[in-house]
């Protein structure tokens, strides 16, 4: 199961999120440009932890404004 997490960050600080999140245990992020600063991609077979990252690990980053997670279907 995959997961992309659209973020909204604070002006400045999307370096220092994507460090954090990186060394936080998520796969892969990059920084993109629109309405997004970065997006963030989470592998996993459990769901749960999925959640667990997004809700306890991501949007509580220091930084981040809102997030938008889309659960990939296959």
């Amino acid at each position: 199961m995959r997961a992309y997490v659209l973020i909204t960050a604070e002006a400045g600080s999307s370096e220092l999120i994507e460090h954090h999140l990186k060394d936080s245990g998520v796969d892969r992020v990059d920084p993109v440009a629109g309405t997004y600063d970065l997006v963030a991609v989470i592998e996993s077979e459990d769901s749960r932890r999925i959640g667990e990252l997004v809700m306890k690990t991501i949007q509580r980053t220091p930084g981040v404004i809102s997030t938008v997670t889309l659960m990939t279907l296959n």
